[in-house]
Formats: C-alpha cells, structure tokens, sequence
C-alpha cells in the first residue's frame, strides 16, 4: 500500500517546520505558517551522492583535527574592474565565494551582474544563468550596455532546476556565475513551489556546496518583501558568504552596502549612478550631491555626511514662502519630518525665531538622509534662517554638528575625516561642534569654526 503524503506547515520567515499549524512562530512572526505537502519517498538524486551534504560549505567526517595540523590557506581576491563594487569587497571578490545582491524591483541588480560577469568572461569561463527572461533577452541588454567581455568565454544558460545548472557548471569548467534568481530555481532535494522557503534554502544549500568543493565563485540575485528584507527563510542569509544590498533612491544614484561579508568589514558604501550605459561607479560623490551652481542665494548649506566609512558633501536647500492656507506647510524630500519639526521647534524657543511660512527641504542629487545622521542639524537650520531673513551663506562655507532641545552643539562622530574631506574640497570655513576641535584641524588650510550653542553659530553666519 502507498505510503501517503505528509503534511507540515513551514514558516514563510525562517523556515521552521511544524507538524501542525499555529499562530505565532518561534522567531516571532505571526500568521507566517504555511502548508506544504512531504511525499514519503523521494527518488535518489545523482547530484546528492557526488555533493556532500554535511555543512554548508560541503565538509563532513574525518572527525576533529588539531589547529596546527590545518593548512591555513589565505582568501585569493580578483578585481572585477567596477570601482565601488571592489571598494564593497574589500579590494575585491573573494574565489569561491557565494555571494547575494538584493534590492528593490528595478534597483539595478540583473544591469550590475551583467557588467560584472562580462568583465570576469575576460578573466575566466563565466556563466549568467536567467530563470526569468530568455536568451535573447539578455543578450540585447549587453548590446544595448555596449558591454566589452569574451564571446569564447561567456555562457548564458536558460534553466530554474538546480540539478541542471551544477551539470552545466561541470560541463563548462565554469569559475565564475550568476543565478538570476535564487527564488526562481528549484532543487529535487526540496519540497514546495519556486520561492517557497524549503526550495530556497535547498538550492541555496546545493549550489554553496558545489562552489566551495570546486572553487567557484558565484553571485545569486535576491528578491525583497514589501519590508525590504530577502525574501525567503532567514537562513539564506546564513548560508552564503556575502550579502550585497542596492539602495534605491529617488533620482539615479544607487547605493550599493554590504550588510554581511565573511572577508571584510561591512563599513565601506558604494555609490551608483544608474544611466543609459548601466550602473557606473561614482569616484568622488561629493561632486554629485553638490549642486554646482556658481551662483550664491539664501537657503542654501552645505554639510558632511558619512555613509559607512565614506564622508560625503552634500547640498541642503530650503525655501520658505508666505502660506496662503490656515495652516503653513511642512515639506522635505530625502529627510526626516520628525527632525524637522524638533529643529524648527529649537529655533522658536531658543531664538524666538516666527515660522509662519510654508516651509521646503531638499537635498541635491535625491540622497536620503538616514534618521540616525545628525550631523545635518546645524546646515538644516542654517539653511531655514538664511532663507527666512533672506542672507547667503557663502558656498565656501561648510557646517556640521547635531542640535540638542537645549540649544547646544553636541559633537559627531568622525569629527576630524569630515573636516578633512570638506579642506579638500576647497571650502575655506568649517563650522563644527567646540568638542570635536582637533588640533591636527588646524593645517588643513581652512578656518575652522568651533561652536558652543545655536547662538554663537547665528551670530557667526550673519
């Protein structure tokens, strides 16, 4: 008598089993249980008997060894020729790693990948494997990129089973490949439909072990939830080496972080301009947030953000009209309104300072400014008075410090790398918090501007 079909219900977070369905799963989602069905026998697999399946990284048995009885073998690092994506990398990326790009639809991931393994055909036998679009497709994308790479060396390969893939992969001495995408392959070793979180991590799974038993290197794409986060079983982010996530901001300019890396630092951000010839690296940002007008007018301050381990210059604008309504309007493109009203708040009890004017905030170049950056506090307001008393702030002047309730300038991290970053820029006044004045400030070639409270700094700009 056949043997039926079992049934468990499978957490659509993190890819926990339960035998019967609940409310709440152990890592704290709600309703996130879903049914699946498990035949009792599966047929043997032949790529299962040749690929260990002890860890992720494929080695099993052979009980435990002494350190010293280890070869300790160094992680070898080829540059792929984009800038910001080897800057990510930390000097590049590491042979036999599997690594994941995600981001939002239209983020840049496939036109990123693309470049990438046209660049490592020049190198080594390269395969892009599209789940999602054809043969034909891909290929109009490189003509269309005018991407440089070597026909005799480049493979593109149509197919979502796993099984398939790792037999091509053999087949062609493949060294370097893509999945596009890791939610639309499937694996005979797993149960479910494409994208369920058992076939996700299975081929996960599979494809990890096959990379580091062979040496190669691979780059899976990943797509997010409505939260931002990978789609899928929290595992996946456990399996793989590096995880490479691409910020999506309102204009052109993406920005590429590595939120984990298993060989390097996850300190280092890369910015993308998105263009007609694909995603180009940007060597000096600055020069994008920067609006590069000659011309001087009220509202206008330019401060230094840092994203990572990268300072960044950028231009904040604002303008401050008579309201015609009831009430005045409040309105920012790429900050926090919360932050805006506490800083216009500031100013009304320290300074008595009357905003009865509709009120707009923009940063050049579409930037969004993280919640946690507060560095931008004093440029905010400088940027608010000079519009609304109608002086200009000099485009030769920087201004940097967080704002307290109380009215005094807090200091900010990484106090002396922003000077630096704004001296070599050419700006010949810099405005910062009185505890974050270093001596080693003072041989940049700027004059440096230390401030106690809102008061001293108003008084300084006018």
């Amino acid at each position: 008598m056949a043997k039926l079909a079992k049934l468990e219900f499978v957490c659509t977070d993190c890819g926990m089993n339960y035998p019967r369905w609940q409310g709440q799963c152990r890592c704290g989602a709600w309703n996130t249980l879903a049914e699946m069905k498990i035949p009792a026998s599966q047929s043997k697999n032949p790529t299962k008997s040749r690929i260990s399946t002890g860890g992720y990284a494929g080695g099993t048995g052979g009980g435990s060894k002494k350190i010293n009885e280890i070869a300790s073998t160094e992680a070898e690092k080829q540059l792929t020729g984009i800038g910001e994506l080897d800057r990510v990398l930390c000097g590049g990326v590491t042979t036999g790693s599997v690594n994941i790009v995600s981001g939002d639809p239209g983020a840049g991931k496939t036109t990123l990948l693309s470049d990438l393994v046209a660049r490592m055909s020049k190198i080594m036998p390269s395969l892009y494997c599209t789940a999602e679009e054809s043969l034909s497709q891909f290929k109009n994308r490189v003509q269309r990129l005018k991407l440089e790479y070597n026909p005799d060396e480049l493979y593109l390969l149509s197919e979502t089973s796993v099984e398939a893939i790792i037999e091509e992969l053999e087949q062609k001495k493949i060294k370097f490949a893509v999945i596009d995408s890791i939610q639309a392959v499937v694996t005979d070793n797993a149960n479910g439909s494409p994208g369920s979180p058992s076939q996700v991590k299975g081929a996960a799974q599979l494809l990890t072990q096959y990379c580091k038993q062979n040496n190669v290197t691979m780059f899976l794409i990943a797509h997010v939830n409505k939260n931002n986060e990978i789609a899928g079983p929290q595992t996946l982010v456990h399996i793989v080496d590096a995880l490479l996530h691409i910020d999506t901001n309102d204009g052109q300019i993406r920005t590429l972080r590595a939120n984990k890396n298993r060989f390097g630092d996850i300190d280092t951000v890369g910015i993308f301009k998105m263009c007609e010839r694909g995603m180009l690296s940007v060597d000096n940002p600055s020069e994008i947030f920067l609006s590069g007008s000659s011309t001087e007018s009220p509202g206008s301050a330019i401060t230094c953000i840092r994203k990572g381990n990268r300072n960044l210059l950028l231009e904040i604008q604002c303008l401050t009209t008579e309201t015609e309504a009831e009430f005045p309007q409040r309105v920012c493109v790429g900050l926090n309104m919360n932050r805006i009203k506490m800083l216009t708040g500031i100013l009304r009890k320290h300074t008595k300072t009357k905003i009865y004017h509709d009120t707009f905030f923009n940063i050049i170049g579409g930037l969004k400014i993280d919640e946690s950056e507060t560095c931008i506090d004093l440029a905010l307001v400088t940027a608010l008075l000079s519009s609304l008393n109608e002086f200009v702030i000099p485009r030769t002047t920087c201004i940097m410090g967080e704002l307290s309730l109380n009215g005094d300038v807090r200091p900010i991290d990484s106090g002396v790398p922003r000077v630096k970053e704004a001296a070599q820029h050419g700006f010949t006044e810099i405005f910062i918090p009185f505890r974050n004045y270093h001596k080693s400030m003072e041989g940049l070639g700027a004059k440096i501007s230390p401030v106690k409270t809102i008061h001293e700094l108003i008084e300084l700009i006018k």
